[in-house]
């Protein structure tokens, strides 16, 4: 499988966040309205989706491309212990706990373009540094206008009213026309969001990949994109190269995932529960609803029990038997990851 890096420009507010197994839904649904997407159409690669993934999808992350430092993707930070990122050598434990409360809103660290990860301390940043980092690459215009912000954030969530109108009396009313909200996330202004993708090159190309994209883009991607939400354009692609794996023992994952069992040694991570829901044709079926998935959201760090696991570029398994409506559905409990030398500060 190759690698490559598509940047996304957000457009519009978005309802459901940007995470690798709904990317790989959409993606599906694209490759079932235009069977040339897939050499032998979504069918066949779908069926040996167990053994052999035509493609694997990262989560968007936020790309730096100027500014004071390089270039550089701001990803999760790990989920590990506070004190295996941080040095706590001499210091009591008032101190302690009082500094872990600020390390802990460092929720996000620096990888270079290489993707090569190093947990070095000055690279964690908080919400509000990215924030900063990312204003230098504003234009002049855009800059004027978030002069006066206080407090920048990378990324805001706010409720979005909605109402249903009853024809009859031409208002809202109770029960199901009663004013609801739902809540959706606003990019920093001129954000550039990384969304790498594992492809194999027997089921398609990066061109093909590449205009299933953008057909997503223009029709908005997930909740509430009928009303304009999850709009969004693609810049441009390239591919990565894979990263060395030679002295290597954990695997930091991009997306959420299900890992295989008994291969790891160690495993660190947040849960993450899939409630997930059939899209496009299937949306208005019976029962659109699917079975829960519990997965380890992106950002886990796995220890493999046999260094084969760091000769593929991803982990995970696929995911079967969640749907009632379409026996043949399948989630991606896939997830791109990269090794990295794992060192514990307090050792």
């Amino acid at each position: 499988m190759k690698l490559y890096e598509f940047i996304i420009q957000p457009c519009s507010p978005f309802g459901t966040p940007l995470k690798g197994d709904t990317l790989f839904g959409h993606f599906c649904w694209q490759a079932q309205h235009n069977p040339s997407l897939l050499n032998g159409g979504l069918d066949n690669w779908i069926a040996i989706y167990d053994e052999k993934p035509f493609a694997v999808f990262s989560s968007a992350w936020p790309k730096v491309s100027s500014g004071k430092d390089c270039p550089f993707y701001a990803l999760k930070r790990p989920d590990l212990p506070l004190f295996w990122l941080f040095h706590e050598e001499g210091l009591d434990r008032k101190t302690i706990l009082k500094d872990r409360k600020q390390k802990a809103g460092r929720k996000w660290f620096k990888v270079p373009e290489n993707l090569e990860i190093c947990l070095r301390e000055e690279n964690f940043l908080t919400d509000a540094e990215l924030a900063n980092l990312v204003y230098d690459d504003l234009t002049q215009d855009v800059k004027r206008v978030m002069r006066g912000r206080k407090k920048p954030k990378f990324k805001i969530d706010y409720l979005q009213p909605h109402n249903t109108i009853n024809r009859r009396t031409m208002t809202t009313g109770e029960g199901m026309f009663s004013p609801y909200s739902s809540s959706s996330v606003c990019y920093y202004p001129q954000t550039e969001l990384a969304l790498f993708i594992l492809i194999d090159e027997e089921a398609t190309d990066l061109e093909r990949v590449h205009a299933a994209l953008e057909q997503i883009g223009r029709l908005g991607f997930g909740r509430d994109a009928s009303t304009g939400q999850g709009r969004f354009d693609l810049a441009e692609a390239e591919e990565k190269e894979l990263s060395n794996c030679s002295d290597s023992n954990a695997l930091y994952t991009l997306a959420p995932a299900v890992p295989e069992r008994k291969s790891y040694i160690g495993c660190y991570f947040t849960p993450f529960t899939r409630y997930g829901k059939h899209g496009d044709l299937l949306a208005t079926s019976r029962n659109p609803f699917k079975n829960p998935v519990v997965m380890a959201d992106e950002g886990a760090v796995f220890l493999p029990k046999d260094m084969k696991s760091f000769n593929k570029p991803y982990l995970g398994r696929a995911i079967r038997n969640i749907s009632k409506s379409e026996h043949r559905t399948v989630a991606q409990g896939y997830a791109p990851c990269l090794p990295f030398k794992l060192e514990k500060n307090h050792e």
